[in-house]
């Protein structure tokens, strides 16, 4: 068996290859990112053979060129490669074959490569995002043009047409020449975001209703489109996940822990003693809730197989563990928010 490093940047790649004993067959080697016919060439000598490279905006492509020849590709975590990361000397040979030696010691921390439909997926919700962040910071933009005259209106009611009203009723005699400039070219900006946003909404409704386990989570009471495409996007298949508070966590439910990342983190401390229950109370019902909802994400991505049922029972004792000892408690169904 071989095993390929591979450092990737925007122009080009460096491949460093090394055996099973970790010898090193191939010495760094740059290759431009349009010549992948020189770096299928390069590879194609030494099967089996493992490529693995760390996360990057390059390695969607990497990855189809290598995986349609029968490479076996490995995708790295980027932020937890510590080894490579926190290096006092870096170099992109070094980083190549660094790379190649971690992965035959195995240490490298493993990423799953989600194929091309749903990064699709994931590029359609995050330019909806992309495009309401702008006009919310366009928006913000003109409520400090407000506060410097004493003024205040409700977030979110510029966007709405009461709330453009007001400020051409009551805001716009108390702004300054120069302020006056602002709020209208800001609000060109807002009409002109209006329109793409919504045809956003359009075509994510049209996607997932073309996507059968986004169907079925819609299933769910408060998962519309948008949040069911996320999930999709996200989470399947969700075979990988080994705990319903891993799957909760990518389907953007509860925090994660900073090191694993796989189960659900819940800051603060517990109040006990003469203190009031209320906010342990609290906490207990969230923890339900998170674990319900992982529970119903299970069935409903996978409501037939051995994966789904197993999810759903480590969902359901978690809710058990996280209200034991509540003599208020009752079953109910949560839904999301």
């Amino acid at each position: 068996m071989f095993v390929a490093g591979i450092d990737a940047h925007t122009r080009y790649v460096v491949v460093t290859i090394v055996n099973r004993s970790g010898e090193l067959i191939v010495k760094p080697t740059r290759v431009r990112v349009e010549q992948s016919e020189r770096l299928l060439t390069l590879l194609a000598p030494y099967r089996p053979l493992q490529a693995v490279m760390e996360t990057s905006s390059s390695w969607p492509w990497l990855h189809e060129v290598l995986s349609g020849a029968g490479i076996d590709f490995v995708l790295a975590h980027a932020r937890r490669l510590r080894a490579i990361a926190e290096a006092n000397y870096k170099r992109d040979e070094i980083d190549a074959e660094l790379l190649a030696r971690m992965q035959l010691a195995g240490c490298i921390p493993p990423v799953y490569p989600t194929p091309f439909a749903q990064r699709e997926w994931a590029t359609l919700i995050r330019h909806r995002t992309a495009l309401v962040m702008q006009r919310t910071a366009v928006v913000n933009r003109l409520h400090a043009q407000l506060h410097q005259r004493g003024l205040h209106l409700e977030r979110g009611r510029l966007l709405t047409r009461a709330g453009r009203q007001w400020l051409k009723r009551e805001a716009w005699p108390a702004l300054s020449l120069e302020q006056r400039a602002v709020v209208r070219s800001h609000l060109r900006i807002i009409r002109g975001l209006g329109p793409l946003i919504r045809a956003l909404d359009r075509r994510i409704a049209e996607v997932a209703a073309s996507i059968p386990e986004a169907q079925l989570l819609r299933t769910i009471p408060g998962i519309g489109a948008h949040r069911a495409l996320i999930v999709c996007a996200e989470a399947l298949p969700i075979g990988r996940f080994r705990t319903p508070g891993h799957l909760a966590s990518y389907a953007g439910l509860v925090p994660t822990s900073r090191q694993t990342g796989l189960r659900p983190v819940h800051h603060g401390p517990i109040p006990g003693g003469g203190q009031s229950l209320a906010p342990r109370r609290a906490r207990a019902r969230g923890r339900l809730a998170c674990a319900t909802r992982a529970g119903q994400l299970a069935h409903a991505l996978l409501p037939h197989t051995e994966t789904a049922a197993r999810l759903a029972r480590g969902a359901r004792r978690d809710g058990a563990e996280a209200h034991a000892g509540d003599p208020r408690h009752a079953p109910h169904h949560d839904t999301m928010d």
